[in-house]
């Protein structure tokens, strides 16, 4: 690996979008939720451009697509816990198009693990349950934690751990808020 200025300025784009996802974890609402992640995803496009990630820059299109769809049909729809036949429709079409996209970028089974993280984190934010979200920030912070050491991304690595801790204590916070 060679450190060069691309790649110092790909790990500039890496902390931020490392410090928004953290903060995205201790969203109390779910609109907050996903506009902080739309932020943190449109600085770790850049960052997987700088560091040729390109199964990364893939799941970082359908981030955005995802993000804006649900803020879009919460603003339409309003906010609402229950799961309607749309939801379960949009959820399959997300899936679909992270499949479809790691296809044409695939690099190796690595280059998988951010299809399934990707695939959790939709998941995650689709179910509407901010608990729900913290719990599966764990697996999901576990799969990048790999992938961004397949791709040689130094501060991803470390983020990605200090992540799985702010998921582990946002989860407990909520879970003590709801006693």
């Amino acid at each position: 690996m060679e450190i060069s200025i691309t790649y110092i300025i790909s790990q500039i784009f890496t902390i931020l979008t490392y410090g928004l996802l953290a903060i995205s974890y201790y969203g109390k609402s779910r609109k907050n939720v996903l506009i902080i992640s739309f932020l943190s995803v449109a600085a770790n496009t850049i960052a997987y451009i700088l560091l040729n990630a390109y199964t990364g820059v893939a799941m970082c299109i359908v981030a955005l697509i995802r993000n804006i769809i649900f803020l879009i049909d919460e603003r339409r729809n309003g906010k609402s816990d229950k799961i309607y036949k749309k939801d379960i429709v949009i959820l399959i079409i997300l899936f679909g198009i992270s499949i479809i996209s790691s296809i044409f970028t695939y690099n190796g089974f690595y280059s998988l693990l951010v299809v399934f993280g990707t695939m959790i984190y939709t998941y995650s934010v689709w179910q509407k349950k901010t608990s729900v979200y913290k719990i599966l920030g764990i697996p999901t912070e576990f799969l990048f934690v790999l992938y961004n050491i397949y791709i040689k991304s130094i501060f991803g690595v470390i983020a990605e751990t200090i992540l799985m801790i702010c998921s582990i204590t946002g989860y407990i916070l909520e879970v003590k808020k709801n006693k």
